[in-house]
This record gives structure tokens, C-alpha cells and sequence, in this order.
């Protein structure tokens, strides 16, 4: 492992994109994740003035639509997306800008499942350029809803691989490697969450700032269960898995892992006191039951809600409201046990975020404000090691490419058997090892970091708990995406999050990056 202690984002080298057969240019994800930002990586005690005190702070926030104006388009999330020519409810960036004194952070969220490279990159020196905040000091994120169109230009064409087995997975092969144009839709949501940042940046003003948490147990659910003896189903590769995601209730005996039902909360107030902007983290995947149309899920409906509990009944105008996506790499709003009610589409999602915005406001309710809060971020880039595909797996791959869907059926074999086949011989072609970003961020006794996966839930409580901090919470999926991120006990059980295809670094990959994390925010405590 490598440790870069500058902060260069050309030389993130993301995994190529897929589920190309052929070997394709690096990217396979870089996904949209909320946008933080600090100056430099210093601490705000090296920039407090000649009396020694901490500067005031500053604070801006903005919301930019990013809606598709265009359609039909294809929403990212489903093995078989299907075409979307109607929005349920917009899609927004939404940035939160923080000054004190000579530090600085910007967090910027996206209503989409990630934002990939070249495109996390684009947006990060855009919004550089046009600001003059360190590129290094800006976190971007998505939310992870599944009812967005892709943010990723290739999908267009991948997205018709393997659809119900009438299209031919070789073809991704047919198209050239050049970077594939932006569609109108990823144009929109590029230029749409520079704005936003830029915006925020343009909207400082003196403010002050509170820190809150409130736990929704009831919400989060892991959904990796161990089966009843001799109900497994086999994996896509043939083999047999200790646990399984989302398995069928009839036969789930325990839950292979914990959650976190913590909403943790950073309110934001004008000097006049009224409500400037809510950034709240929740360790749910997503919610979904959107009845298929283009939708924010339940991150979009908590900033709308959030708005009248911070701010009242007639919220300030131009006030944000931000859900940020904290370690669900495991956790869903499914019931495995018990029973819930038959929902209309969307109701579910008001209700999951009727919750978590009840949940903000209480967090932060009897909060103290402080109008100055030291400031200061670190980044990293670090370098792990690819999972790359034996021979023996190669040749199962190559083979399982050449059978019909019929075939695959009778043979009893995992429907997604291709799917992964085609994911195993593009990894077959990846480097040995792939550079990610990492950041810790301080905001007085509040520390945020950010990590490029989908983290299991382990891994988030793991560092809260190891946190020098009273109170630390995880933005996943920030400054690319590079699949699931297990820890070791979890990838001995095998299930979904860990196969090759979806999880695509080594299984000390975990370790590393919390090694990384905590040293960095010890650094931020010093």
C-alpha cells in the first residue's frame, strides 16, 4: 500500500467501467459523492489570527436542479433498467460552503448513484477554477438513489448488456474506447452541481453552527442473513455462500451484521438566526418502491421536510436541506421478520423521511450555536491492490459467455451468472492496483470523513468508535466509487456485497483505509 500525502486528483486511477467483455479505458466508477472541502491540509490553529482566537465563521448554501429535461433516459440501479419518461420529483446538487478565516470546505451531494471519473474530476476543477477554493478541499457525493439516470457517459451503452438476455453482452466490444460523449442528461448534472458549489461559495455570510445526533432504529436493517441448513442458493460463480442479501423470509434464521441508526446533524444558522442549511448523514441505502419514474428517493423528500422543522412553518426561502449516504453498503428499509403493510409507491420513502428529518431536528433542537469552530481537513490518496480473476475462473467465464440464456437456466445456474462472467473477464485486464481518495474533515468537535465505496456498516461504527472525536460520521461514495467495501469477517461469509464484479479490491482494502482515516483525524485533533 501507498499513502500520497498531496492531494492530486489526476492521479486517481480508477477501475475500468462495467461489465465490458473487452478491456476498456480506466473508470469504473468515481461516483458522485458529496462535496467537502477544506483549505490545503492544515490545521485551523496555524490560521487563526495574531489574537489567537478562532476566525468567525462564514457559511453559503445552495440547490441547484439538475432534473432531465430530455427523455426517455435509463436509471442506474437494476440489473434490467428499464427506460423512465416521467419525474415523480427533482433531482438536485446541493452544496453547503464553509469559510473560517483562511480554511474552507465545500460538501456537495448529488441526487444520483455516484459520480464517476472523468466526470468527479471535471466537476472538482470546475467548481476550483471558478471559485478559487483548492480542488483538494471540495468533497462530492451522490446520494445513491436508484431512480436517477446514470451520471456515468459509457452506460448509455452498456445499460442495454444482458436485458432479459436478448442483447448480446459482447456488446460493449462494438464501441470505441474513446471516451464516450456526455448525454444531456450528465451535461446537466455537471454543469448543474458547479453551479451549485459555486453558488454556495458566492452566498458566505457570517453564521453560526450547531452539531446534534438522534437515533431511528427502526428504519435500518442488514441485509445479509444466514439461511436455514441446505437452503442456500448457489452464487453466480457455482458456489455456496454462508449468508445471503435480501434472501426470502422463509427460510432467514439471524442477521449477519449490526447497523447504525444514528442521524448525525450539522445545523447551520444565518447571524440573524434563521435556518441557512442541514446536513445530516443516515446509514440507509436507499429506500425506493418509486414506481418507476426519475425520483430523489427519500434523500430529496428529507430536504424538502427538514426545511419545516429547522425552519417552521414558513422555512427561509433559500434555505438547504442535504442527506448525506453514511456506511449502508449493507443496510436497507426491507422487513426480513414481521410483516409491514402493502405501500403506494412513494409512501414509504415520506415515511422513512418524515422520520429522519423529525430525527435532525431533534438531534440539534436544545444544540448549542457557536459562531467560530475550528476548521481543518486532511486528504489522502491511497493505493490498493485489484482482485484479479485466476485462470481457472477465466476459463468458467469464457465458457459461461457462450451458452444461450435457455442454457444457463437449465443448467440450474444463477441468473447472473453472465452478468458477472462478462465483470470477470474485464477485471482479467485490470491494473494491479487502483489509487482512491480519502478525507477526514474537523468542524469544531465534529469530524466527517469520506471514503470512495459502498462501506459496510461495520466499518462505519468502527470508526466512530475509534474516533478522537465525540462525534464522527462517514460520507460513502465520495470522490469516485469503486464498488463494496466489506471487512475481512465479512468477505469469509461471501453473499452479493463481496463477489468478484461488485466488491473489486483485496480484502485488506478495509483495514488500510481505516488505518488511514484514523490517523488522519488524530492528526486533526492535534
Amino acid at each position: 500500500m501507498t499513502v500520497s500525502r498531496a492531494s492530486q486528483t489526476s492521479s486517481l486511477r480508477p477501475l475500468p467501467p462495467r461489465p465490458a467483455r473487452r478491456r476498456t479505458r480506466p473508470g469504473i466508477a468515481s461516483a458522485l459523492v458529496l462535496s467537502l472541502a477544506l483549505a490545503g491540509t492544515t490545521l485551523l490553529s496555524a490560521q487563526e489570527g495574531d489574537s489567537g482566537k478562532t476566525p468567525p465563521l462564514e457559511a453559503g448554501a445552495a440547490a441547484v436542479d439538475i432534473t432531465p429535461q430530455a427523455f426517455p433516459v435509463l436509471p442506474r440501479g437494476s440489473f434490467s433498467p428499464r427506460p423512465v419518461d416521467s419525474v415523480h420529483d427533482p433531482l438536485h446538487a446541493r452544496a453547503l460552503a464553509l469559510r473560517s478565516g483562511k480554511d474552507r470546505v465545500v460538501i456537495c451531494v448529488v441526487d444520483v448513484i455516484y459520480i464517476v471519473e472523468p466526470t468527479n474530476s471535471r466537476i472538482r476543477e470546475e467548481a476550483a477554477a471558478a471559485t478559487g477554493w483548492p480542488v483538494e478541499n471540495i468533497l462530492l457525493a451522490g446520494t445513491h438513489t436508484h431512480s436517477a439516470p446514470s451520471p456515468y457517459p459509457r452506460h448509455a451503452a452498456l445499460l442495454r448488456w444482458w436485458d432479459n438476455g436478448e442483447d448480446n453482452p459482447d456488446a460493449p466490444k462494438a464501441k470505441s474506447e474513446d471516451p464516450a460523449p456526455e448525454t444531456a442528461f450528465q451535461k446537466r448534472t455537471r454543469e448543474g452541481t458547479v453551479a451549485a458549489i459555486v453558488q454556495a461559495v458566492e452566498n458566505l455570510e457570517p453564521a453560526s453552527i450547531a452539531f446534534g445526533t438522534h437515533d431511528v432504529p427502526d428504519e435500518v436493517r442488514n441485509r445479509r442473513w444466514y439461511l436455514e441448513e441446505g437452503t442456500m442458493p448457489p452464487n453466480p460463480f457455482g458456489g455456496i455462500d454462508t449468508v445471503k442479501m435480501n434472501p426470502n423470509r422463509s427460510t432467514i434464521t439471524k442477521p449477519a451484521g449490526p447497523v447504525d441508526p444514528e442521524v448525525a446533524t450539522v445545523s447551520v444558522k444565518t447571524a440573524k438566526g434563521k435556518a441557512l442549511a442541514v446536513l445530516s448523514n443516515y446509514s440507509l441505502h436507499y429506500v425506493g418502491g418509486t414506481g418507476g419514474q426519475i425520483s430523489a428517493d427519500y434523500f430529496g423528500e428529507f430536504a424538502r421536510l427538514v426545511a419545516y422543522r429547522v425552519g417552521g412553518r414558513k422555512p427561509p426561502e433559500n434555505f438547504v436541506g442535504i442527506l448525506s449516504n453514511g456506511t449502508s453498503g449493507d443496510i436497507n428499509n426491507s422487513v426480513f421478520s414481521g410483516t409491514r403493510p402493502p405501500r403506494a409507491p412513494y409512501e414509504q420513502i415520506t415515511q422513512v423521511a418524515t422520520k429522519v428529518a423529525d430525527a435532525a431536528y431533534l438531534g440539534v433542537k436544545e444544540a448549542e450555536y457557536v459562531k467560530s469552530a475550528p476548521l481543518a481537513m486532511r486528504q489522502r490518496t491511497v493505493t490498493l491492490r485489484c482482485r484479479r480473476p485466476d485462470a481457472e475462473r477465466i476459463a468458467w467465464a469464457e465458457k459461461v459467455l457462450t451458452m444461450e440464456p435457455k442454457e444457463v437456466k437449465e443448467a440450474g445456474m444463477n441468473s447472473l451468472a453472465p452478468h458477472y462472467a462478462a465483470r470477470i473477464l474485464q477485471m482479467a485486464d485490470y491494473p494491479e492496483t487502483v489509487d482512491v481518495t480519502i478525507q477526514a474533515i474537523r468542524i469544531g468537535e465534529q469530524a466527517i470523513v469520506s471514503i470512495p465505496f459502498e462501506v459496510l456498516v461495520e466499518i462505519g461504527l468502527e470508526l466512530k468508535e475509534k474516533s478522537p472525536f465525540p462525534n464522527t460520521f462517514t460520507i460513502e461514495l465520495a470522490n469516485g466509487a469503486y464498488g463494496y467495501l466489506p471487512p475481512p469477517n465479512q468477505h469469509d461469509l461471501g453473499g452479493y456485497e463481496t463477489w468478484m464484479g461488485t466488491n473489486y479490491v483485496t480484502p485488506d482494502s478495509s483495514g488500510i483505509l481505516v488505518k488511514e482515516l484514523l490517523e488522519m483525524l488524530g492528526e486533526l485533533r492535534e
